[in-house]
Formats: structure tokens, C-alpha cells, sequence
């Protein structure tokens, strides 16, 4: 479910260094000394090897202690720096040499010079110790880390397991994979807008600070990978073929890894994260991408029911009592409540051609998950979903009136939160002066019965498209907020307020029609809206003043009216506020 799995499906090997391995009681038993290579120290040791015989760097893979007592090595200068960078070359954790047999006082110089210069840790074993004893020493602490990596791995498992079955949220899954890991982790969408973080104890501050500039620059090579110029280890975030997001535990490059719980964190032979991370980070995404999948496919089918319900409430096309039943069955009682139609859309509808056909239903998708979570936050009952191509209904059930404006304060609240927390202020479209992220909410006025819950429903969807025009910033637009340019607009379809239009300017609009550079409808909207103050409306239509007057008398001309009439000047500006109702859709 994840973007990628593990690759070979093993647990990569944890393994002590060659420092770790001299601290051991049977090396320290033959009395080491580290002559050479003591940069090289905390090389890891995947195994040990015992060697008596010059040419053994071509059975090696890289990665060994080899212990030897000399007596097969070359006896000359040329030979024995032939040896050292042969098992240099080939990758050997260390070379261990017991005194005694071939060297007695210490190793020959050259061999020393040799190490050194390949930075290969070289140490004597001054005191006759069984090679056997430091190969099970050492086997034997391999195998408790790799057992420890098993059980560590094994828990993840089990934690990530326990948490998809439980239905888990985002940031519960978060925290987990911080807590296993001792790592700040962070989740991201495609746009780089945090979706949840945990700084594992850190400041969370400095951990988001420039986030979306600084994730642009993690660019790891492959769908699971470690970053090390940013020391990110990454995966991406999707099911069913469509990624959502990213993400990310830091594991900083080159520096202490962080503390752990159970203080067994190691470092992975490559300098990266240990394969433990990476199975971490995995399984925590597909938590992610299971949870999210599990919570779209199940709302998807009880939001297809709440649509259902609430479109019969609008078009009255099933009987009350019915639609009263299924929602019970849904958990939504609406009988004997207090009820409250909403109904929340972007202010602006989705520019032409931006974001192409898909655009427009991910963008009502996303912002009627927005108003679910919202309810959800508010503690609110309610039938919601899509009504239409632009907005969101909800049917809010409330157990008495007096709680009405609480409820709806409470909700808008938490909306506002939630498209705060999504990014959605970012990627809305620019705001003319309204809600935030071009949001209007509006509510019908609440209502005793689920008969007359159609009345509220489309109060609120005729509130919210006249609140488009209301440049002021409300977190709830009620009826006595949209003024006489909402009431128009609630009026808009009514054929004698169409008649009244086409009276009061149908003159003037067929003359910009044949003149249309002249647009003298925008200089008389100019001039009312202004006050008719011509000085302040030739400024407003950027016009001189002989220019603008020049206009306004050709207007007065083809309309037949007296512009220093205030009754005539009324009249005129209520007829264009109703005709920009009728031309809104």
C-alpha cells in the first residue's frame, strides 16, 4: 500500500565496530595495542576471519576482522605493503596480529607505515589469547544485534499493524513512527504544505521554518531514499497508484544518531540511516495511505447517502418521514431538533482552464472533506455533502434554538482551522477582501421541523451566492448581512426585477452595445458609486473631468432622465446593482 517496500525483504545486519570488539573481555585478555589505522576504529565488523597465508584478500567480501599470527606472511618489505593493500583494497574492518610466533617485540615497521598510510587498523596482540574465543565473542555479539534489529523491526510491525486496524488518524501514525524511531518526522502533500509533524522533542519551530524551500531541496534518489545533503530519509505517501504525499524522518548526515528509547540505534554500514528506519518510515506510510484510503472509500459511500438525503430535502423528492428514517440509520437524528441549513462555497468559482477538466470536482472534494472535519471538530450533527457543482450543505441538528449561534460559531471556527491546517489559504485562489481562502459560509434561518428544513437549505445557498458580492470578511453570512445587493440577488430569477432592469438602462445598454469602446454603463456606475460626486467619479472612471461631464450628459440624453435627480439617481443604481445580480451566476 506504501509507495515501495523494502527491497530484499531482509533485516539489515547491525554490527559492533572494531573499537566495540577490543573492548571485548577475550581481546583485552591478549592485551591489544592498536598501532596503525586508530582513524579507522569505528569501522563495522561484519564478521571475523582467522588467516595464515599471504594471498586471503581474494575469499574476502570486505568488512572482516582478519587475526592472524604472521608466520605465513612475506618476509619482505615489498611483500608485506603488497599485503596490507590487498586487504585494504578489498574493504577489511581491521587486521589483528598475535605477538610471539613470527614477531616477537611488535610488528615490522613497514607493515605499520603501510596501515597507516591506508588508514587500516592494525593491532598486536601482545599475550598469546584462542582465536577462537574472539570469533565466538564476536559472532555471538552479531547475532544478539541482528536479534535486536529483528525484535525492533518485529515491533514496528506489530505497532504500525495494530495501528491500521484501529483506523488510526494522521497524526497518531505520526507520533508513533517519532517515538519508535527517536526522529522528527514530518508529513507533507505534492505541495509541500505540512499535513502533521512530530519534532521528536526538538523545536518545532526551527523544524518547519522555511519548510516548503527547504523540502524542495530534499530530492532523494528514489521513492524510498535517504538525502544525505539534507539527512531526510524519504518515502512517498499514496494507494492505488496516486501519491498524496511525502514522508520524511531526519537522520542527520555525518552526525550522533538520535537517542532511542532503548538505546540500541546504530548507524548502517553505508554511513546512512539503518535498514530499521527505512522499514519504519515504510510501514508508517502505508498506515497513512491505508487510513486515508479506508476513511475516503468508507465516507465516500456515507457521503453518496447524506447527498442523497439532502438533495430529497431540496427537490422534494422523497417523503420527509423517509428521509427522517435513513438518516437515523446513519446516525443523524432530525427529529424533534433544532435545524440549521449551511452551506459553504469558494467565493470565486474555479478560474477557466487552470488545473484542467479534474480542477473543479477535487477542489469541491476537497473542501467538502474540509467541512466534515469541521463538523466533526465542532462536535456538530449533521447531514452534509456536495449540493451542487460549488457548494457544500450541511443540515445542522441541534437539540434546542438557543444553541443555534454557538454551533454555528463553533463550526466556522473550525473550518477556518482546518483549511488553515490543509494549506488550503495557499492554493485558493487570491481573496477579494473575503473569507479566508475565498470561503463564504452562509446559514439559513433555523427552523422547528424537518418539513420546512428545505426553507433554511435554500435560504442559505441564496445567501451565500449573494454574500459573493460582499467584500466584507464574516465567519458567518446570515440574512440580514447581504443588504439590498443580497436581496437582488436573491431576486435575480424574478421577471419583474428583469423588467425593471431592461426600463431603468435597456437604453443605455443597447448604445454600449453599438458603441462598445464607449462602455458609458461603467461611467454612470462611476458617478453613483461616488455619490454623484462627479470630481470623485471622473477620478474613479480615470477620466477628465470635460470628458466625464461630456458623459454623463449623453447618458442623461439616452436614458431620458435628470442625473441631479437623487430619486432618478436611486432608482438607476438599484436597477445596475440588479443587473449585476442577473448577470451573476
Amino acid at each position: 500500500m506504501s509507495s515501495s517496500g523494502v527491497t530484499d525483504g531482509s533485516v539489515a545486519a547491525v554490527f559492533p565496530t572494531v573499537r566495540e570488539v577490543l573492548a571485548l573481555d577475550p581481546v583485552r585478555h591478549g592485551a591489544p595495542r592498536v598501532v596503525a589505522g586508530d582513524t579507522g576504529l569505528d569501522r563495522p565488523v561484519r564478521w571475523v576471519h582467522v588467516a595464515e597465508v599471504p594471498d586471503i584478500a581474494t575469499l574476502l567480501g570486505g568488512g572482516e576482522l582478519v587475526l592472524t599470527t604472521g608466520i605465513g606472511l612475506p618476509g619482505d618489505d615489498a611483500g608485506l605493503r603488497a599485503f596490507i593493500g590487498d586487504l585494504a583494497d578489498v574493504g577489511v574492518s581491521g587486521l589483528v596480529v598475535e605477538l610471539g610466533r613470527r614477531y616477537v617485540s611488535g610488528v615490522p615497521r613497514v607493515m605499520a607505515a603501510a596501515a597507516e598510510r591506508r588508514g587500516l587498523p592494525l593491532v598486536e596482540l601482545r599475550r598469546a589469547t584462542p582465536f577462537v574465543r574472539i570469533t565466538e565473542a564476536v559472532h555471538a555479539l552479531i547475532v544478539d544485534a541482528q536479534l535486536t534489529e529483528l525484535r525492533a523491526t518485529e515491533e514496528i510491525h506489530q505497532r504500525f499493524t495494530d495501528l491500521s486496524v484501529e483506523g488510526a488518524d494522521a497524526g497518531e501514525v505520526i507520533r508513533q513512527a517519532a517515538e519508535l524511531s527517536g526522529c522528527p518526522v514530518v508529513l507533507e502533500n505534492l505541495s509541500r504544505q505540512v499535513l502533521g509533524y512530530d519534532p521528536a522533542g526538538e523545536s518545532a519551530e526551527l523544524l518547519l521554518d522555511g519548510w516548503e524551500q527547504h523540502s524542495r531541496r530534499i530530492r532523494p534518489a528514489g521513492r524510498t531514499a535517504y538525502d544525505p545533503d539534507s539527512g531526510w530519509l524519504v518515502t512517498v505517501v499514496g494507494a492505488r497508484g496516486q501519491d498524496w504525499g511525502r514522508l520524511l524522518l531526519r537522520w542527520p548526515a555525518g552526525g550522533e544518531p538520535p537517542t532511542r528509547r532503548d538505546d540500541s540505534a546504530e548507524v548502517s554500514p553505508g554511513g546512512g540511516p539503518p535498514t530499521r528506519l527505512t522499514i519504519l518510515i515504510e510501514r508508517a506510510a502505508s498506515t497513512l495511505a491505508l487510513g486515508r484510503l479506508i476513511r475516503r472509500d468508507a465516507e465516500g459511500l456515507e457521503r453518496q447517502i447524506h447527498r442523497t438525503l439532502l438533495t430529497a430535502l431540496l427537490d422534494h423528492s422523497r417523503p420527509v418521514d423517509e428521509v427522517a428514517l435513513r438518516a437515523r440509520a446513519l446516525g443523524v437524528v432530525l427529529e424533534r431538533r433544532h435545524l440549521v441549513g449551511v452551506m459553504v462555497r469558494h467565493r470565486a468559482d474555479d478560474p477557466a482552464g487552470e488545473g484542467g477538466p479534474e480542477a473543479g470536482p477535487a477542489r469541491l472534494r476537497d473542501l467538502s472533506e474540509a467541512v466534515g472535519q469541521a463538523l466533526r471538530e465542532a462536535k456538530l450533527t449533521a447531514l452534509t455533502s456536495a449540493v451542487d457543482d460549488h457548494s457544500v450543505g450541511a443540515l445542522l441538528a441541534l437539540p434546542d434554538p438557543a444553541a443555534e449561534d454557538r454551533a454555528l460559531s463553533a463550526f466556522a471556527t473550525a473550518l477556518r482551522r482546518v483549511r488553515l491546517d490543509a494549506g488550503a489559504v495557499r492554493a485558493a485562489e487570491p481573496s477579494r477582501g473575503g473569507a479566508p481562502g475565498g470561503v463564504i459560509v452562509a446559514a439559513g434561518s433555523g427552523v422547528g421541523g424537518l418539513r420546512e428544513a428545505r426553507r433554511s437549505l435554500v435560504e442559505a445557498r441564496q445567501i451565500a451566492e449573494a454574500a459573493r458580492r460582499d467584500r466584507r470578511d464574516l465567519p458567518i453570512f446570515r440574512l440580514p448581512h447581504v443588504g439590498l445587493a443580497g436581496l437582488l440577488h436573491l431576486l435575480r430569477d424574478e421577471p419583474r426585477l428583469q423588467t425593471f432592469v431592461e426600463r431603468e438602462l435597456g437604453a443605455l445598454l443597447e448604445y454600449d452595445a453599438r458603441h462598445p469602446r464607449e462602455r458609458l454603463l461603467d461611467t454612470l456606475r462611476a458617478y453613483l458609486e461616488q455619490g454623484r460626486n462627479k470630481s470623485a467619479g471622473a477620478a474613479a472612471a480615470h477620466l477628465s473631468r470635460p470628458a466625464f461631464y461630456e458623459r454623463l450628459a449623453r447618458i442623461a440624453r439616452i436614458l431620458d432622465v435628470d442625473l441631479d435627480s437623487v430619486e432618478a439617481s436611486l432608482s438607476l443604481h438599484v436597477a445596475l446593482l440588479a443587473l449585476d445580480a442577473v448577470r451573476t451566476p
